[in-house]
């Protein structure tokens, strides 16, 4: 297998080099000098969503959560306003309710018009490495459809459910312009933590002191909302930390692949 990713690297680096015109000059390097690793790196740069699991601008929490828009979103808004934080909120179409309710609506414009990142967790909650590639494509286009009539906006990034992802739905991804994003910090909400669990890990972090941290919760608790997420802001910024959204922690890329007119509520918004 690996051998035969060489050679198909090799392949299509020569398709694309035949299909650029031969008077143009000053593109760096010519194919034919890479090394057959540069030449696979190449191609899986350019066919391969990128995979982040960890931020790179120092002395910087990304706190994410996944799973809504839900009932908790405007507290947990609410309360990163208190600490000065920005977040990034990883939502799904239709998970725990449907993104078109107005009430999540609502919810959603408030959490980007507060300055926070939304960003795609697609639409059912559906393990990418169990499902076609057309399907995943749908499970991203819906929800990015519902972003763009919400709030006029295309996200530039996506988190895989489960954190399950492979070389097939990185390619998926890439076709459809986005970054996945991982984490390196998990509250453990998801899998039954208790508060004290969630906050001692907050802690132990903390002291821990790493340059960067990259965490995963989710807006879908009432406890991560209105317990953990107050002690983990209070704690990790009594270390000195800045706390911005996903896009910022990765060196301040751009958070959305487009921006449009928001749309008008009709007979589509439904899940």
């Amino acid at each position: 297998m690996f051998i035969t990713s060489r050679i198909l690297a090799f392949s299509l680096l020569a398709t694309l080099a035949s299909a650029l015109p031969a008077n143009i000059t000053g593109r760096g390097p010519e194919l034919g000098d890479l090394t057959e690793d540069e030449a696979l790196s190449l191609v899986e740069r350019a066919t391969l969503a990128p995979v982040y699991s960890k931020c790179t601008t120092p002395n910087t929490v990304a706190i994410t959560f996944d799973d809504g828009p839900y009932t908790w979103t405007t507290d947990i808004v609410n309360t990163l306003k208190t600490y000065n934080a920005k977040g990034t909120f990883f939502v799904n179409g239709n998970n725990y309710e449907c993104i078109y309710s107005t009430a999540n609506e609502q919810r959603l414009k408030t959490a980007y018009n507060a300055g926070h990142q939304i960003a795609s967790h697609t639409w059912g909650h559906l393990d990418w490495t169990t499902l076609s590639k057309d399907k995943l494509k749908s499970e991203m286009t819906k929800t990015d459809t519902a972003l763009t009539k919400i709030l006029g906006v295309k996200p530039a990034f996506v988190r895989p459910p489960y954190g399950s992802y492979n070389t097939a739905s990185r390619e998926v991804a890439a076709a459809n312009g986005q970054a996945i994003v991982i984490w390196d910090f998990d509250s453990g909400d998801s899998v039954g933590a208790s508060v004290a669990k969630s906050e001692a890990d907050y802690k132990k972090i903390a002291d821990k002191k790493p340059s960067t941290i990259l965490t995963l919760n989710h807006e879908t608790y009432e406890t991560t909302a209105k317990q953990v997420l107050p002690y983990a802001l209070k704690t990790l910024q009594a270390k000195g930390y800045k706390f911005v959204t996903v896009a910022e922690c990765l060196g301040g890329k751009n958070p959305y692949l487009t921006k449009t007119t928001v749309g008008k509520r009709d007979s589509t918004w439904k899940c």
